[in-house]
């Protein structure tokens, strides 16, 4: 069976100006790869550390807790104290070990809501000042989209990588 395209090259996403065609495409690779792939492990394939490494589940917790809080520096918001939680959970995954269905669902939302922003992103707004974090680092909303995906394929990356190394459940 031929796989399809990957999604850069199936076209533009319906409704996202063309400057941010490409964080769409990456954001939606992401989505449409990592679930087939990871479905099926077990829990203690899910949080295993291979040479010390990060987890596969804390690498897919992280990844989609960081595209939620870059869209939100994006719109030049400030992270709520939910979003604080996630980001203080993380640091307590290992020893609450979402299962891997959790994390795929959080993963497929997380995509789907940060879409629905680009597709309200205009033009005029990719150069606007943003800043980042509790030190206020400064970046624009081009800037902040474009470390969004590319944060997010990498993490991505990283798990494909760790799929070769996991120990046989």
């Amino acid at each position: 069976m031929r796989r399809p395209a990957e999604v850069w090259l199936r076209g533009p996403v319906p409704g996202i100006q063309p400057a941010l065609q490409p964080v769409a495409h990456a954001l939606l690779q992401v989505a449409e790869d990592l679930p087939p792939l990871l479905e099926h492990l077990t829990t203690e394939q899910v949080w295993v550390r291979p040479g010390r490494s990060g987890a596969i589940g804390f690498h897919l917790a992280h990844l989609t807790g960081s595209l939620d809080r870059l869209f939100t520096y994006a719109r030049g918001e400030a992270l709520n104290q939910e979003q604080l939680a996630v980001l203080t959970g993380e640091r307590a995954l290992y020893d609450t070990q979402p299962p891997i269905g959790t994390l795929l669902a959080k993963l497929d939302s997380g995509v789907q809501r940060a879409l629905e922003q680009l597709r309200r992103t205009r033009p005029d707004e990719l150069a606007a000042a943003r800043l980042v974090g509790r030190q206020q680092l400064p970046s624009t909303t081009l800037g902040l989209l474009v470390h969004a995906a590319e944060h997010t394929a990498r993490h991505a990356g990283q798990i494909s990588t760790l799929l070769k190394v996991l120990p046989a459940p």
